[in-house]
């Protein structure tokens, strides 16, 4: 309890210790609850918002003290996410489609590092293990029904190959650079509207405005900004096909 009082963030207290021990085992594990499995982009994540917290002796209460800027949306951004407390919703985390695997890590004054996935290491590690990826290609990348035991095999080699990598040279795994950036400023409270239509509230900066009233956008049928595992597009059409977003179906489809 004393430490927690001393830390000041009592729901990063074991976070913070295992940083501080450079336990990337543990860290790799917790980033494992929020993935849901470990792999290798995973430990990379974790293993460059450890270096990044360290570097920069950064501790988060996730008040947006510590910005993580993000430009990939695969494995890699859950390990950054866990260790360094940066996310979505606490508006710490930015995203920015570059389809890259790196991120920035920055204090308030500017002050950051930003840690890019080698691309030569990236692909050595197909020769190095040949399995795991000969599986994954399978069952990720095509697709195909695995059996039972070709996804316990995949499960298997990724939690081994993710342990493995942590203890590659950070050297060898990352391009590292030193920086000074402008941070963005924090993010502004924005007041509710509530929509004449379904009667929802939806973010005011959010809504469309018409003749004194306001509305959501699935019920204005507007396009939208999506981000899925493609990265970010602009939807036009409407939502879900055409089905309201609430479930029901729209008035012309009864």
């Amino acid at each position: 309890m004393e430490k927690e009082k001393e830390r000041g963030n009592p729901v990063r207290v074991e976070i913070e210790e295992l940083i501080e021990a450079g336990d990337l085992r543990s860290l790799l594990y917790k980033a494992g609850e929020l993935h849901g499995h470990l792999c290798g982009h995973l430990a990379y994540g974790v293993k460059a918002g450890y270096i990044a917290m360290r570097e920069l002796g950064l501790k988060s209460k996730g008040m947006e003290e510590v910005i993580a800027i993000i430009e990939t949306n695969n494995c890699f951004s859950d390990g950054i996410q866990m260790v360094t407390g940066c996310s979505f919703g606490n508006n710490a985390l930015i995203y920015r489609d570059f389809g890259k695997t790196a991120v920035t890590v920055a204090k308030r004054d500017g002050t950051a590092i930003r840690l890019c996935l080698n691309p030569e290491f990236e692909d050595s590690r197909k020769d190095v293990y040949p399995e795991a990826y000969k599986l994954f290609d399978k069952i990720v990348t095509k697709r195909e029904k695995p059996t039972p035991e070709e996804h316990e095999r995949l499960m298997q080699l990724f939690s081994e190959l993710s342990i493995a990598e942590l203890e590659e040279s950070a050297d060898e795994i990352f391009i590292t650079k030193r920086l000074e950036i402008v941070v963005p400023e924090y993010a502004p409270i924005f007041d509710s509207v509530r929509c004449s239509i379904c009667g929802e509230n939806v973010m005011k900066s959010r809504a469309v405005a018409e003749k004194g009233e306001y509305f959501c956008l699935p019920c204005y049928n507007q396009g939208y900004f999506l981000m899925d595992g493609s990265g970010i597009s602009f939807e036009e059409e409407k939502f879900l096909h055409g089905a309201d977003i609430r479930g029901g179906a729209n008035e012309d489809e009864k």
